[in-house]
């Protein structure tokens, strides 16, 4: 799975990306205008749009004597399930192991079985109240979408200059750790 996201994500073929992109920036969009309910049920009337106008042209031509009538779609129709039953037990198994240690997790955080973690999750929804002050969540998901398909393909085909500012950026703030530490006084340390 994680590789067939790298050839999304890093273009290796363009036209898959370029589909993948274009259909969820379209629904993405469409969210910003219309109701997720109604984005469902325009996409679904779009899919049963084409696939029926197909299969009725498939009767045609069988009324004309030019094709067998065959449903155009009967190889999905034919095909197996992608996931075995227990291939589908591990994912089950595995998500719920996920959802258990998330909900421990968030249990943990909002009942401050750690004061310094919970104070640092509520300083995190702190920002994240200003960020929403300026964004709606669909906006940074368009952006999220944005750079997911954008900024890998811009640093593999920039590499070189991007590693050498980042070492640059790097060394900086290593010299101003440095500096500061430098500044402070050292711990003296207790007699026993």
């Amino acid at each position: 799975m994680g590789s067939a996201v790298a050839d999304l994500v890093y273009w290796r073929d363009t036209r898959t990306s370029a589909l993948v992109f274009t259909g969820i920036m379209v629904t993405l969009l469409s969210l910003l205008h219309f109701s997720i309910v109604s984005v469902g049920s325009y996409g679904a009337l779009a899919v049963l749009g084409i696939t029926i106008t197909l299969r009725l042209g498939r009767k045609g031509l069988q009324a004309l004597r030019r094709s067998d009538g065959a449903n155009p779609f009967q190889a999905q129709l034919d095909a197996d399930l992608p996931l075995s039953q227990e291939q589908l037990e591990r994912l089950a198994t595995r998500l719920s192991r996920d959802i258990l240690a998330a909900t421990h997790t968030l249990r943990r955080l909002f009942l401050v079985e750690d004061l310094v973690d919970s104070i640092k999750f509520a300083f995190l929804f702190y920002i994240l109240t200003y960020v929403g002050a300026v964004f709606n969540g669909l906006t940074l998901l368009i952006l999220g979408v944005i750079s997911a398909f954008t900024f890998p393909l811009l640093y593999r085909q920039h590499q070189a200059q991007i590693d050498q500012y980042v070492g640059l950026v790097r060394n900086q703030l290593s010299n101003l750790r440095a500096k500061i530490q430098a500044k402070l006084p050292s711990a003296k340390a207790k007699p026993e």
